[in-house]
């Protein structure tokens, strides 16, 4: 296991869906910050703080953010439509389907916040962040409460273990 937080395990590659779920809290908290960075800009401007924020939510969207729907897309996904379970099946069609819708948001999403970061503007939209933020908190919500009971159900230990490894592969981690 990976060093402690809060007094709990963090978790490893060993247990790719516990680490997917990791991934859904960091959403989480960037879309909380994507929140609390429309509300700072209207009361005090693109200072330090707002640029700061928004290079954070710009790192964290085009690198880990990407990364998850990549464990998702290429390794898990595919692991469900090879069984025969039809709710597998039609999770992962609606999943696809959210992914682009996710992925759409961020690319209206994105340049704005890239303005912000290089202090181009003081505004941020604050519909499309909200419609961004919206869409994540259904799509986790989803996974969380269907996606990874099903994993953990449907799973073998070789198939998690090949997800835990191309999972660390893709972050350049050792497994």
């Amino acid at each position: 296991m990976n060093s402690l937080l809060n007094g709990a395990a963090a978790p490893s590659f060993d247990d790719p869906l516990e680490m997917l779920l990791a991934c859904h809290g960091r959403i989480t908290a960037q879309c909380d910050t994507l929140h609390k960075l429309v509300e700072h800009l209207s009361a005090h401007g693109n200072d330090v703080q707002a640029r700061q924020a928004a290079q954070a939510i710009l790192r964290y969207f085009d690198s880990a953010g990407r990364h998850h729907h990549e464990d998702e897309e290429r390794d898990l996904f595919p692991h469900l439509l090879a069984t025969s379970d039809p709710a597998a099946r039609a999770l992962v069609a609606r999943l696809l389907n959210e992914h682009a819708g996710t992925d759409a948001a961020w690319q209206r999403l994105r340049p704005l916040l890239h303005d912000i970061a290089e202090d181009r503007t003081a505004k941020l939209d604050a519909k499309i962040a909200a419609h961004f933020i919206a869409l994540f908190a259904q799509h986790i919500a989803l996974e969380n409460s269907q996606l990874i009971p099903l994993a953990r159900r449907i799973l073998n230990k070789k198939q998690l273990e090949t997800l835990g490894h191309n999972m660390a592969v893709r972050r350049g981690v050792a497994f």
